[in-house]
């Protein structure tokens, strides 16, 4: 079987499993830990693991606590066998401009520290049957950050699933793609969960964007009022107006993932989104002059 050989683990995040599971266990102490529900999917970050990984792992251990057994609230001690099974967890993201071509790996696998997560071939082959994405090979798929550093937390919490991986482009395309991915998997009788890849502004000079001019000033307006409006707009899973303020106001960098994500879980029956955590990287490394922004977004199948 062909495998997607990691790039970024051992920098990024651990290259081994006991060390990815002991900060993932860390990671679940932090933020209220994981929230329990039922939930079609939700929004993650992507940063390495010292600046967002606490918030991607909670969001992504959300996805797991559907009936739970209550003696066992922890899900990364749960046993699977007690868990509502998931077949496939479809994953969106990579950096991607308006006029680039959505893609998909095919087949085989991608590494992790916790072993191969394996690609969903027959719903990946439905997918491509029913919207034009660029097949790609494991060998052949671009190194990307926004999806290989969910993919330790995705083996970990569920470890039976397999995987759909895609980049999409921040173009009206992207709704299509999302809404499309679900109707697939309905015919194929999969349950799905979909996660978004996203980190928020990329504020300073290191990134060529400073509006606001820089220091603390600079940092409240990401918060308040940049990275503020695309999270609403997460929350109210308005595609519109995701793909058009991560491309006019430089708030998301993977604005095509996000509207994906929304779409295909307003397709599952999601009304609203909810808001798990914010945070930037200025507030772990206290530089103002060039940080970025993470949020953490769960969509809530309704009662």
């Amino acid at each position: 079987m062909e495998i997607k050989r990691s790039a970024f683990s051992g920098s990024w995040y651990p290259s081994g499993a006991a060390e990815c599971e002991r900060q993932i266990q860390g990671f679940l102490g932090e933020n209220n830990g994981p929230l329990t529900g039922s939930f079609a999917g939700g929004i993650v970050p992507h940063a390495g693991w010292y600046y967002s990984g606490s918030i991607a792992c909670n969001v992504i251990a959300s996805l797991s606590t559907e009936d739970l057994d209550p003696k066992h609230q922890d899900p990364a001690h749960q046993d699977p066998a007690h868990q509502a099974p998931v077949d496939t967890i479809v994953l969106f993201g990579a950096h991607m401009h308006k006029q680039s071509e959505p893609f998909i790996m095919t087949h085989g696998a991608v590494d992790t520290p916790f072993g191969p997560i394996e690609i969903d071939e027959a719903l990946t082959s439905a997918i491509l049957s029913g919207v034009s994405l660029r097949p790609r090979s494991p060998d052949r798929f671009p190194d990307e950050n926004t999806l290989e550093l969910q993919y330790p937390f995705i083996k970990y919490f569920f470890p039976k699933a397999q995987l759909v991986t895609c980049g999409v482009a921040p173009s009206s395309f992207a709704p299509l793609i999302g809404s499309m991915v679900v109707m697939e998997a309905r015919k194929l009788g999969k349950k799905i969960k979909i996660i978004g890849s996203t980190d928020m502004t990329h504020y300073g000079r290191d990134f060529g964007f400073t509006p606001q001019g820089t220091g603390k000033h600079a940092v409240d307006w990401v918060k308040t009022v940049n990275d503020r409006n695309a999270m609403d707009a997460m929350i109210r899973m308005d595609d519109a107006s995701l793909i058009r303020q991560g491309l006019d106001e430089k708030n998301m960098c993977c604005a095509g993932a996000v509207a994906a994500t929304a779409s295909a879980c307003k397709t599952l029956g999601v009304e609203t989104g909810i808001e798990y955590a914010y945070s930037t990287s200025f507030d772990k490394s206290g530089a103002a002059d060039s940080f970025v922004g993470y949020a953490g977004i769960l969509y809530p199948l309704a009662k």
